[in-house]
């Protein structure tokens, strides 16, 4: 799930990401080109209540971003929700938000 909200002034969007929590048994991080593709900088929390891992970051609106879900430690995921999908030296896929 990818969630969009404007801030007030417009000048950021608070944009949170979940995945189930079945999706991942130790941990999930967000990547993608607004943190360096670094693991260790946004990750994702469980919330057992809701049975989602989640986290919200702040990106500046009118860019592009690709990022990818680091499930632990060992697997890549990409977001069903995502704006688009773009081909990555990987031979495999980014996600892509357009904000």
């Amino acid at each position: 799930m990818i969630e969009k909200k404007v801030s007030p002034k417009g000048k950021s969007v608070r944009v949170t990401f979940a995945l189930p929590a079945e999706a991942a048994h130790e941990k999930v991080a967000i990547v993608g080109d607004f943190n360096d593709w670094n693991p260790k900088k946004d990750s994702m929390k469980l919330d057992k209540k809701k049975g989602i891992w989640k986290t919200s970051i702040s990106l500046k609106p009118g860019r592009e971003y690709q990022f990818r879900y680091f499930v632990d430690d060992h697997e890549w995921r990409n977001d069903e929700e995502a704006d688009a999908y773009v081909g990555n030296p990987y031979f495999g896929e980014n996600s892509v938000l357009h904000l």
